[in-house]
């Protein structure tokens, strides 16, 4: 049965989102002309431009710098790119994410521009869950969406099905890009006795999932001979606050003196239970 999503969800796919960890749309969650659009928007950021003037809070593959056999990754390219902004911030997606959650509003983490081509090497198995512990409550729920076809051996994202129950794993910064073995983090936090469900994510281009926090997950290498971009919204609950503590080296930069809340200018309320989202969100462009 192919799998949509409308403006809702429906109980059925809540009820497979808490089953699983994950929800996967097969196709339609992005149009066409929107794909294509945001395709065009990728070009221009991994190139070094910036639209805004205001690059990227982490540019983690550059041409000449790095191996071509990387996964080219970028956090928070809404920065660099309104029209990036205005995918991963839509309020659509905000909404859905909350109805999945409970939450009763998100806003805006951080976001991930990736591209895998032919020939590049694996991402690491993790849960996001594990980098949060700079904030309260230390979660969030990610909307990925495909901006190409995809395929079982073309790199794309792939789940632990039911690993959003394990306990959550310490954080790692060790072998992310290029491990020799992208699935070891899973089969070592696995529960005594339990095997991997590893589920491929094979969806049209514009097709999305949605996965909780403690979902493991990662990428094999692409042995396809085509592209896999995705562009990612990490999103976290409207009341989410900075730990008084902990900090992440990057994202801690945000967190004024004295003040322990997020500003909407850096984690934008992309959509709460009045309908209210941040304001300056209204002079983003439409994509189509």
């Amino acid at each position: 049965m192919l799998v949509t999503v409308q403006d809702r969800l429906s109980d059925e796919q809540v009820e497979s989102f808490h089953a699983d960890g994950f929800l996967i749309v097969e196709e339609g969650f992005i149009s066409d002309a929107a794909i294509e659009l945001l395709r065009q928007r990728f070009d221009a950021l991994f190139a070094g431009e910036y639209e805004t003037g205001i690059a990227p809070d982490e540019v983690n593959w550059k041409e000449g710098r790095d191996p071509e056999d990387r996964t080219r990754q970028i956090c928070n390219g809404w920065r660099a790119d309104d029209r990036i902004a205005a995918q991963v911030l839509s309020e659509r997606t905000g909404r859905l994410a909350a109805q999945l959650m409970g939450y009763r509003g998100t806003r805006m983490l951080q976001d991930n521009c990736l591209w895998k081509p032919p020939g590049a090497k694996s991402l690491g198995m993790h849960q996001d869950g594990s980098f949060a512990g700079y904030l309260v409550p230390p979660e969030m729920i990610t909307c990925w969406v495909a901006l190409d076809d995809t395929r079982a051996q073309g790199g794309t994202i792939e789940y632990v099905r039911g690993s959003h129950r394990w306990p959550k794993a310490p954080p790692s910064r060790g072998e992310f890009h290029a491990p020799d073995d992208w699935v070891a983090p899973a089969r070592e936090a696995a529960p005594d006795g339990e095997e991997l469900d590893l589920v491929p994510v094979v969806v049209r281009a514009g097709g999305c999932t949605f996965h909780h926090s403690l979902t493991f997950h990662g990428s094999g290498p692409n042995e396809a001979t085509t592209h896999r971009r995705s562009i990612v919204s990490h999103l976290i609950p409207v009341e989410t606050r900075f730990h008084p503590d902990n900090v992440d080296l990057v994202y801690s930069r945000y967190r004024r003196r004295g003040d322990l809340s997020l500003d909407e200018s850096f984690f934008p309320v992309l959509w709460d239970e009045t309908g209210a989202r941040s304001a300056w969100l209204a002079e983003l462009p439409s994509l189509p």
